[in-house]
């Protein structure tokens, strides 16, 4: 458990956002959810029913942009919103350049306008934290999250910075990364992930490997229809604004130490580690140490902050500097999600030859 969830559940705090000096619109008040917190800026009306969110939006444009940029995330609590029309409305008053879902790797239902369901995973099981399609050459800058139904217990929708993450790693775990990049292979055909043709949006093998020339992933046929892919992509990027380093990957996600005990022994049992679904390994193939993943994702750990959802918020992160999760639930839940804004980088576009640490 972070050090700031602590904090907040002692302080008991988790809808009281604290004050923070702020020049802000005279409509809305602004704070944090624990004391000492940076991520999410929660954004609330001064009175209840007063302000229309979607008019705000469109008139305080820079003022969304410069905070998202500073605290990473916003958080819009109170403000009346219910159905996933609210939640397109929003979409449409900040003008988000919709993405669909390519190269993605969890079960979710497209509901129109390239909005989505959040994953649809067993309610019992843990999603770690990861920064949306960062394995894809064009990613989503923008992400949102849209609670129309928050869960009885649990499922709340875990974040944290990955500036900071980024600044806990130990230096030289952090500078092999920068110097080899990282490699994801995937396995589809075995029936323990989605189907090639889903993940890739495309009907037949002459279409997938057209794209994947086009998105640098390199394909391989094992025949029929199970199929290897391979992409080298860099571990630690450069945001385009605001020019800090940032933690950018899925290495702890998807590596093989970071499954469960007996998921993991059962999966080495019939595979071996590069027929596996996902793995992860340097970007020269070598593999990775698995306490430098256990160091990596004691870092997530450590900058994690987490609170309940309450019907009608709306969680607006910036991709590249904020990773979000989900933890276990019980009873119904009813998260959406759309992402937006893509940005394209090149595969080889290492940040750096040398680390510079982020303040």
């Amino acid at each position: 458990m972070s050090k700031q969830l602590e904090y907040a559940r002692r302080q008991g705090s988790w809808a009281r956002p604290k004050p923070i000096s702020l020049k802000q619109p005279e409509l809305i008040k602004t704070g944090f959810l624990y004391e000492g917190g940076t991520v999410p800026l929660v954004i609330q009306p001064q009175m209840s029913g007063v302000v229309d969110l979607f008019a705000w939006a469109r008139s305080h444009a820079e003022f969304i942009e410069s905070n998202l940029m500073k605290h990473g995330g916003f958080l819009f609590r109170g403000f009346d919103l219910h159905t996933q029309s609210d939640f397109a409305q929003f979409l449409e008053a900040i003008s988000l350049p919709r993405m669909n879902y390519m190269e993605g790797a969890t079960p979710r239902t497209e509901l129109g306008g390239k909005i989505y369901t959040s994953t649809e995973y067993p309610a019992e099981q843990s999603i770690a934290l990861h920064n949306e399609l960062n394995y894809v050459t064009t990613w989503p800058m923008k992400i949102f999250f849209f609670a129309v139904t928050p869960s009885e217990t649990g499922g709340a929708t875990p974040i944290a910075d990955v500036r900071r993450v980024f600044n806990r790693i130990d230096p030289r775990i952090r500078q092999k990364f920068i110097e080899k990049g990282w490699m994801l292979i995937r396995n589809f055909g075995d029936g323990l992930s989605l189907p090639w043709q889903v993940t890739f949006r495309v009907n037949d093998k002459a279409a997938l490997e057209e794209y994947c020339r086009s998105a640098r992933v390199t394909c391989e046929w094992k025949g029929g229809d199970r199929l290897r892919t391979r992409q080298v992509r860099p571990a630690v990027r450069r945001h385009p604004r605001t020019g800090e380093m940032v933690w950018f990957n899925h290495v702890a996600f998807w590596h093989v130490s970071s499954l469960e005990p007996k998921v993991r022994e059962m999966f080495l049992s019939e595979f071996s580690p590069e027929d596996l679904p996902f793995n992860t390994y340097y970007g020269d193939g070598t593999p990775i140490e698995d306490d430098v993943v256990a160091e990596l994702r004691q870092a997530y750990d450590d900058e994690t902050v987490a609170y309940p959802w309450q019907t009608g918020d709306l969680l607006m992160l910036d991709n590249m500097l904020v990773a979000h999760g989900r933890q276990p639930y019980i009873g119904a839940r009813k998260i959406l999600t759309a992402m937006g804004e893509p940005l394209t980088g090149d595969q080889f576009d290492l940040p750096a030859q040398t680390d510079n640490h982020v303040h």
